[in-house]
């Protein structure tokens, strides 16, 4: 079965979607894609012993709710790739709630039992409510460690959470053991907004991060812990627009020991993931133990490209950020 194109059938037959040609051009487009994280409620459905057919409603429901957080979240970061660009602000706007609430309507699927609509549908709605108040809180962008955590809680934690439990639903899986997965999905999306802004930091040219006065993990590291460059750091960072400023900045961010934070921060989060999986009791734990195993490896990728060992010690830290 190719769960996208099954999916995209799904979702065509909801009620309004059949007639709003926008929404369904935005939907096809991404779909066309094929975006990894819509397979995560499959993955877990997978997990506790549930069928592809079963978890169609939770992907329909994810791919929904991403497009939705996207299109709003694009125009609130001023991402210069942002189809506010294409539709303007208000069809924008209008488009994202509409798909989050689309993404609400998919679970309601007459072929579920009342109870299993209840708990997917509340969980749906904590982490649309959770990602809304995470990014209220990253608008004003973060200014120490505790407040970028909390936005990474309350916004990727939230999210891949959600994603895995409500695959675990609608697979059979019992309230227990959704709540495992949904931790292991926590700690799962936290990973990846590590991940992500590793990425972005080391990009070049400059990533909108940069461009925009953002502060992902390696730069909030660099500009808050004391080390021999941290003002030279911020100096650099408030006008990163020429080559040789964005690749001094870059150094110092390798120096500083903030890329074997994030490193570190990443491999203690795995750990914890292989944990909780390994206390949850799963009809298959492959699907799930693959999706960390798997998200480590770009990492030391990324440190042969620059050229470091693979080692890992926390980096000495004259002042812990608050």
């Amino acid at each position: 079965m190719d769960i996208y194109s099954a999916t995209l059938d799904y979702v065509s037959s909801l009620p309004i979607t059949q007639s709003w040609p926008e929404f369904q051009m935005i939907y096809k487009q991404i779909a066309s894609y094929k975006p990894k994280h819509w397979l995560l409620p499959v993955k877990s459905c997978q997990a506790v012993g549930g069928s592809i057919e079963q978890a169609i409603p939770a992907v329909a429901a994810i791919a929904c709710a991403q497009i939705g957080i996207v299109l709003l979240d694009d125009m609130l970061d001023e991402d210069p790739r942002g189809e506010y660009h294409r539709l303007g602000h208000a069809v924008t706007a209008n488009l994202g709630a509409t798909f989050q609430i689309v993404g609400l309507e998919a679970i309601l699927s007459p072929e579920l039992s009342p109870t299993k609509k209840l708990n997917a549908l509340r969980s749906a709605n904590q982490m649309l409510l959770s990602v809304a108040f995470g990014q209220h809180m990253d608008i004003k962008v973060p200014t120490n460690e505790s407040e970028y955590w909390r936005i990474v809680e309350n916004k990727s934690g939230a999210f891949f959470g959600t994603a895995l439990s409500l695959g675990a639903l609608l697979g059979g899986a019992s309230e227990k053991v959704a709540d495992g997965i949904k931790r292991f999905g926590n700690l799962y999306g936290e990973m990846i907004q590590i991940h992500d802004d590793l990425n972005d930091t080391m990009a070049i040219p400059a990533s909108p991060d940069w461009i925009q006065k953002r502060a992902p993990l390696p730069i909030l590291f660099a500009q808050i812990v004391n080390h021999p460059a941290q003002r030279r750091f911020r100096e650099l960072f408030g006008d990163i627009s020429q080559p040789e400023a964005l690749r001094e900045a870059q150094e110092i961010i390798i120096q500083c020991g903030a890329l074997s934070y994030c490193v570190d921060q990443l491999l203690h989060r795995h750990e914890a993931a292989r944990k909780v999986l390994g206390v949850t009791q799963l009809a298959n734990q492959q699907p799930l133990s693959d999706l960390a195993t798997e998200f480590v490896d770009p990492i030391w990728n990324l440190f042969a490209m620059l050229g470091l060992q693979r080692v890992t010690p926390p980096p000495t830290r004259s002042e812990k950020p608050m």
